[in-house]
């Protein structure tokens, strides 16, 4: 690691290569939060759509990805993961190993990303679709020349729009299960509250206001308080009450055993698709 040349902290540019709303939350957050100016970040593209969305935020927006990647130090490939291999494979004539190389790309290892590149000063970061709203919860994974200071830039920038954790690659499908494919649980858990609320005689407006808020407020609870959400439930489960009613139809249908099997599930086609 001695001869890994130090991102300059106080100068460094980022770049993105796909000008996606994923690459665009992270450039917004990063922004606003006063980590780095827009001056600092470009990309390119040449939808006037996706270049005016960038624009907007003071991004300098190029013609093409080799502008952006001989003027970043840190380059973030946020594409799809089925055409991540050709557009790495495409600009690896113009990859340093002075910089340090992110990608987003669902289920694509780090062996392949440093192959295709040609260099192993990469790391892999998972962020979910929450970033849109700054509440990603965000997992990397460092490659095999990528510092301790390049992770801790990482989680600096990633941090701009939610949580950011650090794991071993090898829990990378796991993470998929969890917090990758996670939010789509939890939108379906929030319409069906609402359809009860409505079944139970409210105005759909109301009910999704109402379920949309406790969930939020719940997992703020979770996230604020130093207690296990299972205290949590206890604390407004009263003997005999309407809570307890409530879990008790919950426990009845198999709830816990069904959302642990949706991340099981989800983890397993993970590991089947990479």
């Amino acid at each position: 690691m001695a001869n890994v040349c130090p991102i300059p902290s106080d100068s460094y540019k980022v770049g993105f290569i796909g000008a996606g709303k994923m690459a665009e939350s992270i450039a917004r957050g990063v922004v606003k939060s006063g980590i780095l100016p827009a001056s600092r970040i470009r990309t390119a593209h040449s939808g006037s759509a996706r270049r005016t969305a960038f624009e907007s935020i003071g991004v300098t927006v190029f013609d093409n990805n080799n502008q952006v990647v001989e003027d970043s130090d840190v380059i973030i490939f946020s594409v799809k993961p089925q055409v991540v291999k050709n557009v790495v494979s495409q600009l690896r004539p113009f990859l340093s190993e002075k910089q340090l190389l992110v990608s987003v790309a669902a289920g694509v290892k780090l062996k392949d990303l440093q192959e295709w590149a040609g260099q192993d000063r990469f790391i892999r970061v998972m962020p979910n679709t929450p970033s849109a709203v700054g509440e990603a919860a965000t997992v990397f994974t460092l490659g095999e020349k990528a510092t301790t200071e390049d992770g801790e830039l990482i989680s600096q920038l990633f941090g701009a729009i939610g949580k950011v954790w650090k794991a071993d690659e090898k829990l990378f499908d796991a993470v998929t299960g969890l917090s990758g494919s996670g939010p789509a649980y939890v939108f379906l858990a929030i319409e069906a509250l609402a359809d009860g609320g409505v079944a139970a005689g409210l105005p759909r407006e109301l009910a999704l206001g109402l379920a949309s808020q406790t969930v939020l407020g719940a997992a703020s609870m979770v996230t604020g308080m130093a207690k296990h959400p299972g205290q949590l439930k206890d604390d407004v489960a009263s003997p005999g009450g309407t809570t307890i009613a409530g879990i008790h139809e919950l426990e009845k249908s198999g709830f816990r055993g069904i959302l642990m099997n949706a991340v099981v599930a989800a983890a397993k086609r993970s590991r089947e698709l990479s």
